[in-house]
């Protein structure tokens, strides 16, 4: 069912979303990645999520290669965890534009094309961050918690198009996202946290292909998944 997919990724520069291209690749279908670097082949083109322009850019570059695209992955994320009292506002101010407004661009650069074609699907990567809060991650669950929202709003809006809305949840998986987690006391305990915990990235890669391979009426709305070992 991957075979001969257009599939688009967000965040393709490593972690999830580059293990998932090999993965998806591996299977068939034809990946375009939003990295923050552009190759010349077309395939890997320069994308900061945070402006539409980039992002629609991305996704008509898709739809000029291969004449469509079949999915959206909006996977591109910051994990600014630290207390309130630390007062660390860029970081912040960055996550909240990097994994809210990400989304959205994405999804509205996509839309267009799905509806014309009467099919496609969306697949919004949250986080277990999204489903339980800590100490620390009010800023982070906040935004992972809004992307379900605007997802299930999606979801809603696009049934008369035929169109499909995932949201893949995962906890603790080996990537470079929590290296985004800078502050003092904070990014060493996470460091920890990953190191011996994480599962490899090829768990969610396998979670986005049984999503995005079932039959055409069948809608997997949200995939929550952690390692066996992680209680939170």
């Amino acid at each position: 069912m991957l075979s001969c997919k257009v599939v688009v990724i967000t965040g393709a520069s490593s972690g999830v979303g580059a293990e998932t291209a090999r993965h998806l690749s591996a299977a068939g279908a034809k990946v375009v990645l939003g990295a923050q670097i552009g190759l010349p082949d077309g395939a890997v083109v320069q994308t900061d999520v945070t402006d539409r322009q980039q992002v629609t850019a991305l996704v008509q570059n898709a739809v000029n290669l291969h004449g469509r695209i079949d999915v959206m992955i909006n996977n591109a994320g910051l994990m600014p965890l630290s207390p309130h009292e630390m007062e660390r506002f860029d970081e912040r101010e960055q996550a909240i534009d990097v994994n809210i407004k990400g989304v959205l661009w994405g999804s509205a650069a996509a839309l267009p094309h799905f509806k014309q074609q009467r099919s496609g699907q969306f697949v919004n990567v949250s986080s277990v961050a999204g489903h339980a809060v800590n100490p620390g991650g009010a800023i982070y669950s906040a935004t992972k918690y809004s992307m379900r929202v605007i997802s299930e709003v999606l979801r809603q809006e696009v049934k008369p198009y035929n169109i499909r809305t995932t949201v893949i949840s995962p906890g603790a998986v080996d990537t470079e996202v929590p290296g985004s987690v800078k502050a003092d006391g904070v990014a060493a305990s996470v460091a920890d946290f990953y190191r011996d915990t994480a599962i490899p990235a090829n768990s969610f890669a396998r979670c986005v292909a049984f999503a995005i391979g079932q039959p055409e009426n069948v809608d997997i709305n949200e995939i929550l998944f952690r390692p066996t070992n992680q209680q939170r």
